[in-house]
């Protein structure tokens, strides 16, 4: 039997898995992007779990918001509780819920911008 026959297939099943990683990569890497630029709704994401989210560990994408860091973060999961290592395709639709209730005022359109000094100052 020849030994080059036998590592064909496993060298092709290889490079297969390393095509996919790097898909997975790059698509978790834009996702982290459209976040921090607040093109997506990270609150969106949790309840969805896009493909490229799933094994994703919750605190990296609570992270890849703009002022968002690991104190922040550890914070709010602690008060559902959440481990920041659990990832989001792990989660239940309770955790899921909880979690989007929690980063809906934060973040979305619902919360109300406080008047600038300068604003008021100007048309008074």
């Amino acid at each position: 039997m020849n030994a080059t026959a036998t590592t064909t297939p496993a060298l092709s099943q290889h490079m297969r898995a390393l095509e996919r990683a790097n898909e997975v990569r790059l698509a978790r890497v834009e996702l982290k992007r459209r976040a921090a630029f607040g093109q997506t709704d990270v609150a969106e994401v949790i309840l969805h779990c896009p493909s490229e989210a799933h094994n994703m560990a919750v605190l990296d994408l609570l992270m890849s918001q703009r002022r968002w860091g690991q104190t922040r973060c550890r914070k709010l999961l602690a008060q559902i509780p959440i481990s920041e290592k659990k990832t989001v395709g792990s989660m239940t639709d309770r955790q899921r819920h909880a979690l989007a209730a929690m980063l809906a005022p934060a973040e979305g359109p619902a919360r109300r911008a406080r008047p600038r000094v300068t604003d008021s100052l100007m048309s008074g």
